[in-house]
């Protein structure tokens, strides 16, 4: 799996801005926020189930859209 970026405790630990710096990414992604880390599990825990048998050799990206781009320009949600 590949998460985005998750609002965590964690963040802090890097600098004491790290809130305003997060809120600024947030904005410029399609969904227009970042992951909760209940989010994440639910990918997690899907994956981790029966219903998700075939999925295989597969990269599950949950990055609110950050990844969604058409010729550099980003798709909207």
């Amino acid at each position: 799996m590949a998460a985005g970026v998750i609002e965590t405790d964690f963040l802090d630990t890097f600098r004491p801005d790290s809130r305003q710096h997060l809120y600024s990414f947030a904005s410029a992604q399609p969904l227009g926020r970042v992951a909760q880390p209940e989010e994440i599990a639910e990918v997690l825990c899907f994956l981790a189930s029966p219903r998700a048998s075939f999925v295989t050799g597969a990269v599950v990206a949950a990055g609110g859209g950050f990844t969604a781009e058409l010729n550099g320009t980003p798709i909207a949600a």
